[in-house]
């Protein structure tokens, strides 16, 4: 399984129980899909092992003590998978995208206060050698969050 095409239908709908409740046993998974539970373990495995999809628990940030998240474009110089790499490993960027438009490069940020962000932007971001520039978006309301949107 390498991807959307290598999937079937009962992939599909495996994927989409999940997604619906990642906590969902395989044998109520296997009723709805009309497979057995071990049949739905060792697919699901497989789904994982071929990073299809991986299960994870999603938190609300505002709930768990980051009430500062922001959304970051940054113009790159050089190669951008180098800077890319630079931002993965800093723990409070939790999403890296390499683009094409008016940013090479976007990336979502949590964090605890303003001023974290700001020591972020100023010595952590900003300062990475191939960073010509960026542009912060501050949430001001997180609307909308979500992961369940199936395998269409």
């Amino acid at each position: 399984m390498a991807g959307r095409d290598a999937l079937d239908e009962t992939s599909k709908l495996i994927i989409e129980q999940l997604q619906e409740d990642g906590r969902r046993s395989y044998a109520r998974i296997g009723a709805a899909v009309g497979l057995s539970e071990a049949a739905v373990r060792q697919r699901v495995q497989k789904l994982i092992d071929s990073d299809v999809m991986q299960i994870v628990a999603v938190t609300n940030p505002l709930q768990v003590g980051f009430p500062r998240q922001a959304l970051v474009g940054l113009r790159v110089s050089g190669d951008t998978r180098i800077v890319a790499a630079a931002l993965e490993k800093l723990e409070a960027v939790d999403y890296v995208v390499l683009t094409a438009g008016s940013f090479d490069i976007v990336i979502e940020v949590v964090c605890e206060s303003d001023a974290e962000l700001s020591e972020l932007l100023n010595s952590r971001i900003r300062t990475l050698p191939g960073v010509l520039s960026s542009e912060t978006f501050v949430y001001l309301e997180l609307r909308k969050q979500s992961y369940n949107w199936g395998t269409r």
